[in-house]
C-alpha cells in the first residue's frame, strides 16, 4: 500500500513541476524602452524580433515597444544607423516594468577611395596582364548545351556541379539537413509582417542569420545550388533572400518524398 502511496504522490509531484515549467514558458507581454545610449533620447520605429517565437514588432514615437515574450526568450534590436543588439529576457525585467535597452550609434568612417581605369597602351600583350582575372571555373558536360559555373578549380567543385544535376535531392539534403529547425522557422517569419519590412529594407543578412541560425556562408552554398545567379545573391535584399530560400527548401521537401 505504502509503495502505491509513493508511487501516486511522486506522480503527482512530476505533474506539479511539469504544470510549473509550462507555466515558466508560456508567453507574457513583455514592455520595455529603447532609447540612443548617447542622448539617452527615445528611438522610434526599432525593429524587435523575439528569435525563439519569430513574432516581431516597432517601437512608437516614445520608443516604447511590447511584444510575446518568456523568461529566457532572446530578443533583437535592429535600427538603421545604431548597432544591432541582442538581449536575453528575465524574469527581473518582468517584474519592474521599466526596462531601458540602449542601443549605439554606428560610427561611419570613410576612407579614400581611389578609382583607377584601366591604363590601355596600346599593346595586347601589355593590356592583357593588367585586365582582371576572373578566377571562376565553368564545366562543360558532354551532351548539355550549357556550362556550368563551380568558382573554383578543385575536384570538389566538379562533384558539385554533377550532383545539382544528376541528383538534386541528396544535394537539398545535404545542405538543409545541416538546420532542419532553423529551416522550419521559414513560414513562421514569412508570416509576420514586421519581420517582412525589416527584411525588405536590408542588404547586410545579419537578421536573417539571426532568424535562421546559420551563417552567411550556408546562404550563399543553399541559393547558389538552387540555380540562383551569383549577382542575385549579393544584390538581393535579405526578403528576396528569405523567398528564395523558402522557394529551395519547398522544392527540396517535394524531392524528399518522391524520393
Amino acid at each position: 500500500m505504502n509503495k502505491y502511496l509513493f508511487c501516486l504522490f511522486t506522480l503527482i509531484s512530476f505533474a506539479g513541476i511539469s504544470q510549473v515549467n509550462e507555466a515558466e514558458q508560456e508567453a507574457k507581454e513583455f514592455q520595455a524602452v529603447v532609447i540612443n545610449a548617447q542622448s539617452s533620447s527615445p528611438l522610434e520605429s526599432v525593429h524587435v524580433i523575439n528569435l525563439n517565437r519569430v513574432v516581431g514588432t516597432i517601437t512608437n514615437s516614445k520608443g516604447e515597444f511590447s511584444i510575446n515574450a518568456s523568461v529566457n526568450d532572446t530578443l533583437y534590436f535592429s535600427y538603421l544607423g545604431f548597432k544591432s543588439q541582442k538581449i536575453r529576457v528575465t524574469n527581473d525585467m518582468f517584474k519592474f516594468k521599466n526596462t531601458q535597452i540602449a542601443l549605439t550609434e554606428l560610427a561611419y568612417a570613410l576612407e579614400e577611395v581611389v578609382v583607377k581605369p584601366y591604363e590601355l597602351t596600346g599593346y595586347l600583350e601589355i593590356d592583357v596582364k593588367n585586365l582582371p582575372i576572373n578566377t571562376s571555373y565553368q564545366y562543360s558536360i558532354s551532351g548539355l548545351s550549357t556550362s556550368y559555373e563551380a568558382g573554383s578549380k578543385n575536384p570538389s567543385a566538379v562533384t558539385k556541379v554533377l550532383g545539382s544535376i544528376l541528383n538534386p535531392a541528396d544535394l537539398l539534403r545535404n545542405l538543409f539537413g545541416k538546420q532542419p529547425n532553423q529551416m522550419k522557422k521559414l513560414r513562421q517569419i514569412k508570416e509576420d509582417d514586421d519581420i517582412r519590412d525589416l527584411l525588405a529594407s536590408k542588404f547586410d543578412r545579419e537578421t536573417l542569420t539571426e532568424l535562421l541560425q546559420i551563417d552567411e556562408f550556408d546562404i550563399n552554398d543553399i541559393l547558389s545550388n538552387c540555380n540562383y545567379s551569383t549577382s542575385f545573391i549579393k544584390t538581393a535584399n535579405d526578403l528576396q533572400i528569405l523567398d528564395a530560400i523558402s522557394s529551395c527548401y519547398e522544392e527540396y521537401k517535394v524531392l524528399n518524398r518522391k524520393k
